[in-house]
């Protein structure tokens, strides 16, 4: 997928006031409307301009685009970095889920609506609800947790520069929330106009990455590693959870890949998820003499063929 430079399509620098933006949208809108323009390709570039003022009018999504950088060459693939917009505050509804015709790099930044609710920006006596996404360790969902979140908010200088100023929000995490769900913060959304009273805002959370651990929904994933002898024999070893370690009885010949399940191990729920201990073989390195002489005896006493049931070309 290739990176779209909104500011080289509006023809504008990265620095521009949103007063500028709007003159060279309203400038490049005229010259390459399809009904008027005599330029080929003035369909093409009458989305292309568009898709780049539908991201740099907004204060917000803009805001979002610059924190991605200018440093894409053309013909890198572009690919959104994990949780590129975790922390952005957006008023009103999620971005994206009503545009149509826009790139797949527009799509996969903006594309997917984040959250219910929202609303129009027409007048209203009561404030829009706000959406941002938030990290959180995997642990606090095991436990419930109480943490302090900071927020970009975006914002338009009186100069008409978007800069972001943070804001910080005391949050309850709930035992039990999965990935995906949304936190309620009621009346921390957009204020209310004419006397109304304040909308909501809504956390979607997200997991940060873990050293042992993957979530699958309410399901935990370890990848556990194990001696040949521990394998093939039997053993009994120590594993860890994200409620505290246990002791897991791992059965005689076992295979990398072999899943164990603990019933009621992943998260906590009224239906809690489970924990799948996923086997894995790891090989002592032959880095010494002794260790050598040990594999090749090993191959010398095993009748043992790795590919004896692949086909023979």
């Amino acid at each position: 997928m290739e990176y779209k430079d909104y500011y080289k399509t509006m023809g504008v620098n990265r620095n521009a006031t949103q007063d500028e933006v709007k003159r060279a949208y309203r400038k490049l809108a005229r010259k390459y409307h399809p009904d008027v323009s005599k330029e080929p390709d003035a369909e093409l570039k009458f989305k292309e301009v568009g898709e780049a003022n539908e991201v740099l009018s907004d204060p917000e999504k803009r805001a979002a685009y610059d924190q991605l950088g200018s440093n894409w060459k053309a013909q890198q693939e572009f690919r959104p970095p994990p949780g590129w917009d975790t922390g952005f505050e957006f008023h009103g509804r999620p971005p994206g889920g009503d545009q149509h015709g826009f790139s797949d790099f527009f799509e996969s930044l903006f594309g997917q609506a984040r959250g219910a609710g929202g609303g129009s920006r027409a007048f209203q006596r009561q404030g829009e609800d706000n959406h941002a996404r938030i990290l959180i360790d995997l642990e606090d969902s095991f436990k419930g947790a109480s943490r302090s979140i900071t927020l970009k908010v975006p914002d338009v200088t009186p100069g008409g520069h978007v800069t972001t100023r943070n804001r910080t929000l005391k949050v309850r995490i709930p035992k039990g929330i999965r990935q995906g769900q949304q936190i309620r913060l009621g009346g921390q959304g957009s204020a209310g106009m004419g006397g109304g009273k304040a909308g909501d805002l809504f956390l979607e959370v997200s997991f940060k990455p873990h050293r042992y651990y993957r979530v699958e929904g309410a399901d935990i994933y370890l990848d556990l590693p194990l001696a040949p002898w521990e394998a093939a024999l039997g053993a009994k070893v120590k594993v860890p959870t994200p409620s505290g370690a246990i002791d897991l009885k791992i059965p005689a010949n076992s295979k990398a890949g072999k899943k164990l399940r603990l019933k009621s191990r992943g998260i906590p729920a009224k239906s809690p998820g489970d924990l799948y201990v996923v086997l894995q073989i790891a090989l002592p390195p032959a880095d010494n003499e002794k260790t050598r002489d040990i594999y090749r005896k090993m191959q010398e006493e095993l009748d043992f063929d790795p590919r004896a049931n692949m086909v023979s070309a």
